[in-house]
């Protein structure tokens, strides 16, 4: 199915849109939303090289309106599930990017049941739609609160070599939302193995489709995440 942005169908057309395996082997099938995805041109961003040999992928969002710190806490702890939208059963994961997202799932979780440092994420999804730039990891968090996230995806079942972090800060509209990628490591034959890994396990080309998808997703937020936060919390903030 060829798809434009942004994808509308008709009432008629309306079905549910469950989780796929996390074991898919190409782009999903596109989720029917009623939104349009950001452009990149929508936020500042880019890539520079930093004083260890790491490659760090950089987006100052736009502001995520109508939504708090709390409200995006709330969501990386509770990423398994449906949502309703426009009368549709969407798996929420794959609603927050209608177009990559394919696959998420705890794997770990604290020893109390709860999801927070120490915790692990099942992650499936393919940048861009492109089966080039496939995700498959199971990421590690390292930090979850009202100030950001962190985590750090494994490769080959390898930690040490890909870094996320995100910060979340308090702002009129909403929240302030600035995150990055680290690519290469910095310890041990990680650190001498991050060249060929920039250059040919994560090139210019994958780099450029992080910085759009997550441009992308973060803007769905503000359609998503407010109306699904009190359906299951019961608060506005």
């Amino acid at each position: 199915m060829q798809a434009t942005l942004p994808l509308r169908l008709g009432v008629s057309e309306r079905r549910d849109f469950p989780l796929y395996a996390d074991n898919r082997d190409a782009p999903p099938e596109p989720v029917t939303v009623p939104w349009p995805l950001k452009p990149l041109g929508s936020a500042e961003c880019g890539a520079e090289r930093l004083a260890d040999g790491r490659l760090s992928y950089w987006i100052r969002h736009d502001i995520v309106r109508g939504v708090t710190p709390r409200m995006l806490a709330w969501w990386f702890s509770n990423l398994e599930g449906e949502v309703t939208v426009a009368g549709q059963r969407i798996n929420r994961y794959r609603a927050w990017h209608p177009y990559d997202h394919v696959h998420a799932s705890y794997v770990r979780r604290c020893p109390d049941g709860t999801i927070g440092p120490g915790a692990q994420i099942r992650l499936r999804e393919y940048l861009g739609a492109n089966p080039r730039f496939n995700v498959d990891t199971v990421t590690t968090i390292e930090k979850l609160d009202e100030e950001g996230y962190i985590h750090n995806p494994a490769l080959a079942g390898i930690t040490g070599l890909v870094r996320m972090e995100y910060t979340f800060t308090r702002v009129a509209e909403g929240t302030l939302y600035e995150n990055r990628l680290l690519i290469g490591g910095v310890e041990g034959w990680r650190r001498w193995a991050t060249p060929l890994m920039q250059r040919f396990g994560f090139d210019q080309a994958h780099g450029l489709a992080w910085l759009r998808h997550n441009v992308e997703e973060v803007g769905i937020f503000e359609h998503l995440l407010p109306p699904l936060y009190l359906q299951e919390t019961g608060l506005r903030e």
